[in-house]
């Protein structure tokens, strides 16, 4: 706002987040049964959209077995000891923006 006692003017700002998009995109990981498999992809930016790991149709969540990390625009899933129940797809999804290996 701008007042100069007798006049008044005032404005807005409006921000749009810019689109993400995956510059990275998912690699296949062919490994031994019992060692770890690690899958990363990067995004153009940083984004506060909820980002999701799955296997198959099954969302994955962080702990001993399965580590979700974030590092700036980087994301990483590592799948430790993997056995043969985790053969299959594993996808990455960011708003409508998916990959997968």
């Amino acid at each position: 706002t701008c007042d100069t006692g007798d006049q008044q003017t005032t404005a807005a700002v409006h921000l749009k987040e810019p689109a993400v998009t995956i510059v990275e995109r998912l690699k296949d990981v062919a490994t031994y049964e019992g060692e770890d498999a690690v899958f990363e992809c990067r995004l153009s930016q940083e984004t506060a959209q909820n980002a999701q790991w799955f296997l198959g149709d099954v969302p994955l969540q962080s702990n001993e077995m399965n580590e979700i990390r974030v590092q700036g625009t980087r994301h990483s899933l590592t799948l430790r000891k993997v056995t043969l129940e985790d053969c299959g797809s594993i996808s990455f999804k960011v708003g409508q923006l998916s990959s997968a290996a």
